[in-house]
């Protein structure tokens, strides 16, 4: 196991030999730290959204213009948590910052160091990785300009969704959260439960 800075290495909980750029679904859940409700809360088996949850619904679905090798499935807000579903197509990656102006880019002329591991251990452009690296930030980003008190659980899971039957179970999973939000097994405001 490659080492960072001969110290630490914390092990990708992706599926080793798949190449997350590949053609495919993806299941997507992302948790906020520590379960906390930023997103906004159920009440009668509907999202009522926050600020940063009605944002986090937005910049969803901004994914797809910002890269075009992406299709969105369904998707859903939720208090403490959102889930989607990314399908990646083959066509030619051309990737844009989801949040960052072009003012803040490096300038052409300046020769920027790369670093062989990292590049080795990077995800590739157009990844699910990149992609949900990529979502994440801009919702930070955007929620730290606007004084909104925010975080996200560092990692994500995904479920590679190999057949029409699992993909049927998730978008149904997905469009019934709200409904089924009291027995969510992300549902922490009634027990003390771990973080995703």
């Amino acid at each position: 196991m490659a080492l960072f800075h001969n110290k630490y290495r914390i092990e990708s909980t992706r599926l080793k030999n798949w190449d997350y750029a590949r053609q495919g679904a993806y299941f997507i859940t992302i948790c906020t730290k520590d379960r906390i409700h930023y997103f906004g809360e159920i009440e009668n088996g509907k999202m009522n959204y926050s600020p940063i949850g009605a944002i986090a619904d937005v910049l969803w679905y901004e994914i797809k213009n910002r890269t075009n090798n992406v299709e969105l499935g369904e998707f859903v807000v939720m208090p403490n948590h959102i889930h989607g579903i990314l399908f990646l197509i083959d066509n030619p990656i051309v990737e844009t910052l989801h949040a960052t102006s072009l003012q803040q880019l490096p300038k052409p002329h300046l020769q920027i160091p790369t670093n062989e591991n990292m590049g080795k251990i990077s995800p590739k452009k157009g990844s699910v990785s990149t992609i949900i690296r990529s979502y994440k930030s801009a919702l930070t980003k955007h929620a730290n300009r606007l004084g909104l008190d925010f975080l996200w659980q560092s990692r994500f899971h995904d479920h590679i969704i190999r057949d029409d039957k699992s993909f049927n179970n998730i978008t149904e999973y997905i469009l019934n959260n709200p409904l089924t939000w009291a027995a969510d097994k992300f549902n922490n405001s009634h027990k003390n439960t771990k973080p995703c």
